[in-house]
């Protein structure tokens, strides 16, 4: 596996800013998390791409600043509102496109007013748009989300076969009470990013390696799927003291999945 960093770990920093210090952390996979329309196109675009070469990272996935209202715009019932944020989805892409990302993560809606099967539909189409640009949509398991169970996701799969692809991310099963080895039993073969971190009895995100998780059985878990994706540091600003303990949990992630 491959590990690497989030710029949203230094947010609310400016997105090029946030890229530049997973670069000086030593990253050489990372996660861009995209925070205003400006930097989807044209200069700033052109500094993040700059960024990631100049640092010799690989860009893996894009997360879009629309998480707080794709139920509105991709999954409510005004059907309209749908096609026409497909191509307001477009921008998206192409940034991916053009930062090499393969993958565009997902939160979905929060509570969707429409059938799932038609949830599933609309999850189809939004993926078909991506795929020109050589990107795909990777469905996170988000909490108070439509998402967050093994159950939704499983259901997902069902609909959507080789199209379904999920991201699994540990601090959003901690906070929904989710088992995270229950969306591998379920899904495992369809997850193809991991947001990683580490909790405790009263911490539900802290940085791998300082918290009580069993990665040595989570990565035996994803070494039997056959899992071949990356693995993602996400944590939040306050959940961290210096970027060295980012580059601290990455060094820590390679050595618990290199000891299996």
């Amino acid at each position: 596996m491959q590990f690497g960093i989030s710029s949203s770990c230094f947010y609310p920093l400016e997105t090029e800013r946030s890229l530049a210090l997973v670069g000086q952390a030593g990253a050489k996979t990372a996660e861009i998390f995209f925070n205003s329309p400006s930097e989807l196109t044209g200069p700033l675009l052109r500094e993040l791409c700059a960024i990631r070469d100049g640092c010799g990272m690989e860009i893996v996935a894009i997360h879009p600043f629309m998480s707080f209202a794709e139920d509105f715009y991709l999954f409510s019932e005004y059907e309209r509102r749908f096609t026409d944020s497909l191509e307001f989805y477009k921008h998206f892409f192409a940034a991916a496109q053009s930062l090499g990302a393969k993958w565009f993560v997902l939160h979905g809606a929060r509570h969707s007013r429409i059938e799932n099967t038609r949830y599933a539909e609309r999850l189809f189409r939004l993926n078909e748009t991506a795929k020109p640009f050589g990107v795909q949509v990777a469905h996170e398991n988000v909490v108070h989300y439509i998402g967050e169970t093994p159950d939704f996701m499983a259901f997902l799969q069902s609909q959507l076969g080789d199209d379904f692809h999920m991201v699994l991310d540990l601090k959003q099963a901690r906070r929904a009470g989710a088992d995270p080895f229950a969306f591998l039993r379920r899904v495992g073969g369809h997850v193809v990013h991991l947001h990683l971190s580490d909790g405790d009895e009263t911490h539900d995100c802290l940085p791998p390696g300082k918290g009580t998780f069993d990665f040595s059985r989570f990565f035996g878990e994803l070494e039997r799927i056959g899992y071949d994706g990356t693995g993602i540091v996400e944590l939040y600003r306050h959940n961290f003291s210096e970027a060295r303990e980012l580059t601290e949990s990455v060094k820590f992630l390679e050595s618990a999945a290199g000891s299996r």
